[in-house]
């Protein structure tokens, strides 16, 4: 038999307890042979039976009250502690209750253990990055400056050289702080999306137009799969999908082979619109993929300095997209070229 509760414990305590005193009674008047009446020996094992069962049920009752108290208070707060107390005392199964209770607890403490883990490996991870991505301009300026004290102003040519450089790594100190208050407003929710219904053809051109120089330096050619007759209407924040765009396909000129080529394409899926960025860069290998949307992450950290960029790009992109509700993917093959997808919502 498989005890489960208090009152089966009790009543094999009672059933104990009562059967050997009772057994000793009987034997003792089979030797002595006492004049009792038979009904004597049934009262008596009854009323040893109830009086054990009751003594050792309520000792049970408070001793393993306790325990579960002590239990609860452990593992939940002193709201739910009482009702959690009552429902495990009048369940059925107490001990069975009580465990699967501590078990939910553990699992949930230990999912906890988990993030509070993958939010300190991000939060180091952050850190580092941030500090080398502000280290590198700084120190760079620092370089030009000295230079340039110690005696790089005598001369026109160096002056003007190492002042123009100086800039150029200000221009990256200032727009890896935009990047940073931007991604930041964009995770704490404070920035307001303006939907409206617009062209996704019209906004992906725009952003041709704005890149084709960028583009042109690597014989990059920016086109689409096909040519769109009809608008594709979706219902977005047009200057965010701007910004999405942009980030995109300047990532597949970074990274793209010289004579190579980036394609947007839009796929009809019923409520939503489909939007692919491909090219045929160098690729991705898998390993990167699930990291690649982090801030700061760099599947090449020296090409990507040289490339420029703040490291940030696909995760604005990121923010942007899930803050309209919508996804964002990638896919790629090394060597082969990579693919950006994500959906947007289809005006109606």
């Amino acid at each position: 038999m498989k005890i489960e509760n208090p009152k089966q414990i009790s009543l094999l305590i009672a059933g104990s307890v009562s059967a050997v005193p009772l057994a000793v009674t009987i034997v003792i008047y089979l030797i002595e042979q006492w004049d009792i009446p038979v009904w004597f020996f049934l009262l008596y094992g009854i009323v040893s039976f109830g009086v054990g069962w009751l003594i050792s049920w309520w000792a049970i009752e408070v001793f393993l009250l306790g325990k579960i108290k002590m239990i609860y208070r452990t593992i939940f707060s002193p709201m739910n502690m009482e009702e959690r107390i009552k429902d495990a005392a009048s369940s059925g199964d107490q001990l069975g209750s009580v465990q699967k209770d501590v078990q939910e607890w553990a699992s949930i403490k230990q999912k906890e253990i988990t993030a509070l883990r993958e939010q300190a490996r991000f939060r180091r991870d952050f850190i580092g990055n941030l500090a080398h991505e502000l280290r590198t301009p700084i120190f760079n300026m620092q370089g030009y400056l000295h230079t340039l004290i110690e005696g790089g102003l005598e001369d026109p040519k160096i002056n003007y050289d190492y002042l123009d450089r100086a800039d150029k790594n200000l221009d990256r100190l200032v727009v890896l702080i935009e990047d940073l208050d931007h991604i930041s407003k964009l995770e704490s929710g404070s920035t307001s999306l303006k939907f409206e219904k617009f062209n996704m053809v019209k906004v992906v051109e725009e952003v041709f137009k704005l890149l084709e120089i960028a583009a042109s330096k690597k014989k990059i050619k920016l086109s689409f799969d096909q040519k769109y007759e009809k608008p594709i209407t979706v219902k977005a924040d047009r200057s965010k999908m701007l910004q999405v765009i942009t980030n995109l396909v300047m990532n597949s000129i970074h990274y793209g082979k010289n004579k190579g080529f980036c394609k947007v394409k839009f796929f009809d899926m019923s409520e939503k619109v489909l939007v692919e960025v491909s090219d045929d860069g160098i690729g991705i290998e898998s390993d990167h993929l699930p990291r690649l949307f982090e801030r700061f992450y760099r599947v090449d950290r020296s090409r990507s300095r040289h490339e420029g960029g703040t490291g940030l790009g696909l995760a604005i992109c990121k923010h942007i997209i899930e803050s309209h509700g919508q996804t964002i993917s990638v896919r790629s093959v090394v060597d082969k070229g990579t693919t950006f997808s994500f959906t947007l919502e289809k005006a109606k």
